[in-house]
Formats: C-alpha cells, sequence, structure tokens
C-alpha cells in the first residue's frame, strides 16, 4: 500500500499531505457545530438535524457559488486569508435575499498540488465566516486534479443551505411606485469581476499587487482581496418586518442585472449615482482599462453589495438601523412604473 500511495504522490497526489491538512482544520470545523449537527465530520454525508422550532412552514433555500478569479489575486499577493470569508459570505447573502437564516455550508477546495498552508488558511477563515452567522460548516471536498488546474492555481466553491417560513419569504410582492431603495455599501469587488479588473490592472495597467492605489493607503493587493463583506447580521432583526419588500444581493451583473430578479412586473427602479461614492478602486479600474461606464456597472457592484427596497415612509429608519448595526447605507432611488429593469441617472 505504501508502494501505491508513493506512486500516486509521484503522478501529482498526495492522499496522506490531504488527510494531514484535513485534521489541522478539524478544530475549525467543530467550532461551528451546534447540537443539530449529527456524527461529526468524516462521514460519507453529513447529517443535519432539521427541526424548525416557531416555523409553521419551513421551506429550506440553498445556493451553490464560488471566488472565481479572486483566486489568483490571491496568489500573486501570497494571501489566502480572505477567501473562505468570501466563500461564505457570498453565499450567505444569496439565500439572505429569499430571508433565510443559514442552516449549514460544504465548501469544495481543488487544485494542482494541495499546498496545506493555502487550504488551511481558506478553510480556516470559511470556519470563522460560518461561526460568525451561526451556520455549521458541516463538510467539504478536497481535490488534487494535476492536469485540470495549473500548477500554483485553485478554486474555491461553496453550497450553502438555510430556512425561511413560507410567509416571511422575500421578495414580497407588494413593492410599488414610489418605494424607495436603500444601498449598502460593499468592500470592494467581493467576488466579481476579477478577471477584467486583473486585466485593466496587471495588463493593461502594467501595476503590481504591491503599487498603491491612488488616493488610499492600501495597495491594489489589499483592495482587490479585501473580503466579501456579510450583511446577514446587520438584516437579520428585520427580515420580518412587512416594510421589506425586496433584497438583491449586488453581484456578477452589478446593479442592472440584479435588482430586476426580484423586482415586480411593471416596475423599474431608478438609481441616482450622486448618491454615494464608489470606493477609489473601480476608479482606477475603469480609468487603467478604460472600461466605459455602463460596463462597470455591469461587472462590478460599484460600491454597493446590497440593495432593499422598503416602503417610502420606512426608508429613514431602516437607513437608521443599518447604520446603527456598523453599515455605510443610504436611499439611493426609488421605483416607478416601466419595464421591469434599473436606469441608472
Amino acid at each position: 500500500m505504501a508502494d501505491e500511495q508513493s506512486r500516486y504522490a509521484a503522478a501529482g497526489v498526495d492522499i496522506d499531505a490531504a488527510q494531514r491538512a484535513l485534521r489541522n482544520v478539524r478544530d475549525a470545523f467543530t467550532a461551528t457545530h451546534g447540537p443539530e449537527v449529527i456524527g461529526g465530520i468524516g462521514g460519507f454525508g453529513a447529517m443535519f438535524e432539521a427541526s424548525f422550532a416557531g416555523m409553521s412552514r419551513p421551506v429550506l433555500v440553498s445556493s451553490v457559488d464560488g471566488v472565481g478569479t479572486k483566486t489568483k489575486v490571491a496568489a500573486m499577493a501570497g494571501d489566502y486569508s480572505g477567501i473562505g470569508h468570501d466563500i461564505v459570505n457570498h453565499c450567505v447573502n444569496d439565500i439572505l435575499c429569499q430571508g433565510a437564516k443559514p442552516l449549514f455550508f460544504l465548501d469544495y477546495f481543488g487544485c494542482s498540488q494541495l499546498e496545506s498552508s493555502v487550504f488551511q488558511e481558506v478553510v480556516s477563515g470559511a470556519a470563522e465566516a460560518c461561526y460568525k452567522v451561526g451556520c455549521a460548516l458541516i463538510g467539504g471536498e478536497t481535490a488534487e486534479m494535476p492536469g485540470v488546474y495549473h500548477d500554483g492555481e485553485s478554486d474555491v466553491v461553496g453550497c450553502i443551505v438555510g430556512v425561511v417560513d413560507y410567509d416571511d419569504r422575500l421578495p414580497r410582492e407588494t413593492a410599488k411606485v414610489g418605494d424607495r431603495v436603500i444601498g449598502i455599501a460593499s468592500d470592494g469587488l467581493h467576488t466579481n469581476g476579477f478577471s477584467l479588473a486583473r486585466r485593466a490592472i496587471f495588463e493593461v495597467g502594467g501595476l503590481s499587487v504591491r503599487d498603491i492605489v491612488p488616493g488610499t493607503p492600501d495597495t491594489f493587493g489589499e483592495a482587490l482581496l479585501r473580503p466579501h463583506r456579510c450583511y446577514y447580521n446587520a438584516l437579520k432583526g428585520v427580515l420580518q418586518s412587512p416594510e421589506l419588500y425586496v433584497l438583491a444581493h449586488i453581484t456578477g451583473g452589478g446593479l442592472y442585472d440584479n435588482l430586476p430578479r426580484v423586482l415586480p412586473t411593471g416596475i423599474r427602479a431608478v438609481i441616482e449615482k450622486s448618491a454615494w461614492t464608489p470606493p477609489p478602486i473601480f476608479t482606477e479600474i475603469q480609468r487603467l482599462g478604460k472600461v466605459p461606464e455602463a460596463e462597470m456597472f455591469r461587472a462590478f457592484n460599484m460600491g454597493i453589495g446590497m440593495l432593499a427596497v422598503v416602503e417610502k415612509d420606512s426608508a429613514d429608519a431602516f437607513v437608521r438601523h443599518l447604520v446603527e448595526a456598523g453599515e455605510h447605507a443610504a436611499v439611493v432611488g426609488d421605483l416607478h412604473v416601466g419595464s421591469q429593469d434599473v436606469l441608472i441617472v
């Protein structure tokens, strides 16, 4: 058996190294487990007790996503500390748009050849992000695939399952003309637009991750790798408020493509650009890459990570709640009669 394993390692897959790496993150996994997790980790499948006290009609909400080519920037900077947070927070925000509480999360880490330090940094970050929102990191998959991934490359994907009571689910069809759109600030690119950003900054602009973003103390590496912000803890207390109609996570497709997914038919959102100032990293991407403004708003979140549509008379109170919860938020637009789309003015 030892000889067979050594031949497998010579082919690029070291099973023993993978097992050691998994043992090193076991404590981080189990720290996220409550009594609902049955059997711990290491089984062929993960078990979670589906008991939802206080819910009359519990509905499971699931999502799967990846961090895309942000891992390439992490490799350039030698910093994977935020990548685990990225994938968890992205998935938590996605199911938040249905009003769901996160229950459990599974991760996938793919690479050409396992680097234990990188794997541990990513998975420990994912565990920390799960812990912050009361979500169990219940299992995952580590895949070494030389020939599929290039040397030094990694791929990080996650799957989340949450729950919401049927009558509390979002979006609500009660959104109407005159209601306000609230923008909640992002912490940068989050997990979308990195192929365009890398081309603009590093290929066209000829810069490195160590160069400084003009007007800031941050390097391009620091600005690009700032983790995807999670909005669950700030919003969980208002998810059942009847004045909250819609949440839209601003990911790939930007404001143009994500808000219409949850707008009622015959309703247009008019967003005012003057209501906020995008972080300098977006200005530099646009300048260096000579990217048209319309494409910037489709490829990137442009400084807004989540949009909320609320009853017009409740908008100021919602903004105050978000600010008190530690977010930067402002009314950025309102709803009008029109096709189911977004107009940025």
